[in-house]
């Protein structure tokens, strides 16, 4: 009886094929990714200018105030959660986390829609308007 040793595993051709497949694949996906991150923090942008603007309107409408009045962050900052426990620091643009409120968007008069001061037409087209 004749018994013969076979050593098992993966050739180097199989392996080069499974890396190029691998390869092939982040080249596809990445680009995707990127892609879908700057939509989403433009869209989280648009939703914080839509509550700053809820914000200012509701300020306006309580305190009658005239439509060219502008707002401070302690004036918004009840009207932006929950009662006098309101904060200013869920409203942040994402490409600013750290900074919050009026550091982060351009609140305006009543009469005029906020604006993100990361504004870019092209990289970060948030806005109201």
């Amino acid at each position: 009886m004749k018994i013969t040793s076979r050593k098992s595993g993966f050739t180097l051709v199989e392996i080069m094929i499974v890396v190029a497949i691998i390869g092939l694949l982040a080249a596809i996906a990445i680009p995707n990714f990127v892609r879908a991150r700057k939509s989403s923090q433009t869209n989280a942008c648009i939703n914080n200018l839509r509550q700053v603007d809820a914000a200012k309107q509701q300020w306006a409408l309580e305190n009658g105030q005239k439509s060219t009045a502008v707002p401070q962050d302690a004036d918004l900052q009840i009207y932006l959660g929950r009662g006098d426990a309101g904060s200013l620091n869920t409203v942040a643009c994402p490409l600013t986390p750290t900074a919050v409120g009026s550091a982060s968007y351009t609140y305006n008069a009543v009469g005029v829609a906020p604006q993100c001061k990361n504004y870019d037409a092209v990289q970060h087209p948030a806005s109201l308007n």
